[in-house]
């Protein structure tokens, strides 16, 4: 994949409404112990976070670690980066045609699941990524829609879309982008 040209990189991160200063009158209202995700930066942030997070298939346990880091950018639901260490890469195998470019941190790779019935990637990484996500290099990040992913036992709900990866869990409101006509927040 080519790298994108600075103008169009530019371009990109200039083309978000909502970067995270004020709540939009339509946005949830979080209730105490709760994030709303309208109060995220943009550009993202990066916040370690050592709940424990599990990732499976199946009896399969794909990865489990207390030494994540969530991605947080405004409309979307947190998105959980786990480290290459703790995660069993044997059952994953490189995505041979799939790949994308994220304005914030690079280009990403996709993983499969191994022996998997379905082709659609199940994890991405960043290998060199931007230097403001320098420490995601390497970490994995899973779609709570192809695997199951949990956060302090809670089971995760995916972000709608199949694009977007986002973890829905009871500590954040919305609404979140990737539904219907959400595609300019």
């Amino acid at each position: 994949m080519p790298k994108p040209s600075l103008s169009w990189l530019h371009q990109a991160r200039a083309g978000w409404q909502h970067r995270g200063a004020r709540r939009p009158e339509f946005a949830q209202t979080p209730q105490p112990g709760q994030e709303s995700v309208w109060d995220y930066p943009r550009p993202p942030a990066l916040v370690a976070d050592q709940r424990e997070v599990v990732v499976s298939h199946g009896e399969i346990e794909v990865a489990r670690s207390r030494r994540s880091y969530r991605v947080l950018e405004t409309a979307s639901p947190p998105t959980f980066y786990l480290p290459p260490e703790e995660v069993n890469t044997q059952w994953l195998t490189p995505s041979p045609t799939v790949r994308s470019f994220c304005e914030w941190k690079g280009e990403a790779r996709y993983w499969l699941l191994k022996d998997a019935a379905s082709a659609e990637p199940v994890a991405w990484t960043y290998l060199a990524p931007y230097d403001e996500f320098a420490p995601l290099a390497g970490y994995f990040a899973f779609y709570p829609g192809r695997v199951t992913c949990q956060v302090a036992g809670e089971t995760v709900r995916p972000q709608s879309s199949g694009f977007y990866g986002g973890w829905v869990t009871d500590d954040i409101v919305g609404p979140f982008k990737g539904e219907p006509g959400t595609s300019g927040w």
